[in-house]
């Protein structure tokens, strides 16, 4: 699989506006011992029903007799925030040694963790850098994050970062791209991004706060699932384009916004097999092809139904249409009632 996301807590520091989980937040007391404990109890049974290979073929880099090249793929570790003091000792730091370990000998793996950056010190980049982090990605720098609202504070921590890590001799992402299995793997790298009006929350993001605030303007032209990190090509998985996204409690879902039921849990099976059981799922197979207003065709929902129902009132009472509507009310309807397996559902008669 090309790509994995892998939320390992909920716990953060911050509630931020436009945040699209209400769970990123923080914890205290014994709701935080739960949710580290959740993590804690799930991560090693995660890992240990990832795929045996992290690995993809590139579709779109073949070799001269027409093969196709064979890639490393990707693991993002995230929260939350995932250098949060509750988390990054009893849950990152193994997980990464566990991750390390389970792909050393079998083409690798780019382990990439992502923060949201103003918990980032020194000695914690050099942990990472010795349980053999590939990247650190630093998510927060925008107007959205709390304490981040002004640019001087955004590019004065920006420039602090880029001194400590080029200091470890990790270099700005190039965004070069995958690397072939049989290749010198590059040194550590990092990389900054972060909320903007015309991406995350506005185009992507009808979930959470950022929904409850009436921050996202994405509306039915908008189809989450018709691109990366959507639903496009999950079922894909031994192909580049892939990516599937975790939870703490090890749910698998085929979009980081997460559709209303997950599609399995990596508490009980290894992964390839719940994609393997999607395939030919006429609900799944139109998520896979970035066409989520087709998933409900079999069981009578036509795609103009899909339409009407991808509509809610928000807290102003203003209407809202977006196809994650669609969807999350098909799933209400259709298939968050019925019982039997996920492979059965979906289908005509």
């Amino acid at each position: 699989m090309e790509s994995i996301y892998y939320v390992m807590c909920w716990q953060c520091h911050r509630r931020c506006v436009h945040c699209y989980e209400d769970r990123f937040r923080p914890y205290y007391g014994e709701d935080l011992d739960r949710v580290i404990a959740e993590s804690r109890a799930c991560f090693p049974r995660v890992i240990a029903n990832l795929p045996e290979r992290m690995t993809f073929l590139d579709t779109a880099d073949p070799h001269p007799d027409g093969t196709f090249r064979e890639k490393r793929g990707r693991i993002i570790l995230a929260g939350g925030e995932i250098l949060h003091k509750a988390v990054r000792e009893p849950v990152l730091y193994p997980a990464l040694d566990l991750i390390y370990q389970r792909y050393r000998d079998a083409g690798g793996v780019e382990i990439i963790v992502q923060t949201t950056g103003d918990l980032v010190t020194d000695r914690i980049i050099a942990e990472l850098l010795e349980r053999h982090a590939s990247k650190i990605s630093v998510s927060g720098l925008d107007a959205y994050h709390e304490g981040f609202e002004l640019e001087e504070t955004r590019t004065a921590l920006r420039d602090k970062l880029t001194r400590m890590f080029e200091a470890h001799g990790m270099a700005l992402d190039t965004g070069a791209g995958p690397l072939p299995v049989e290749e010198i793997e590059a040194g550590p790298s990092f990389s900054f991004f972060g909320a903007t009006p015309g991406s995350w929350i506005g185009a992507l993001w009808p979930r959470g706060r950022a929904h409850q605030n009436e921050l996202s303007t994405a509306d039915l032209s908008e189809n989450f699932c018709n691109r990366w990190s959507g639903g496009l090509n999950f079922l894909q998985y031994r192909l580049g384009g892939s990516e599937v996204s975790i939870d703490p409690d090890g749910n698998v879902y085929p979009c980081c916004i997460k559709t209303k039921k997950a599609i399995g849990s990596l508490l009980d099976e290894p992964l390839h097999r719940i994609l393997d059981r999607l395939i030919g799922n006429p609900v799944y197979e139109a998520v896979s092809m970035g066409h989520p207003e087709r998933m409900g065709i079999a069981q009578g929902w036509s795609v103009e139904k899909f339409l009407e129902n991808s509509v809610t009132t928000l807290p102003s009472g203003k209407s809202y249409r977006n196809l994650c509507i669609g969807c999350d009310t098909f799933h209400e309807e259709v298939l968050m009632r019925t019982t039997g397996p996920l492979v059965e559902i979906g289908r005509a008669g």
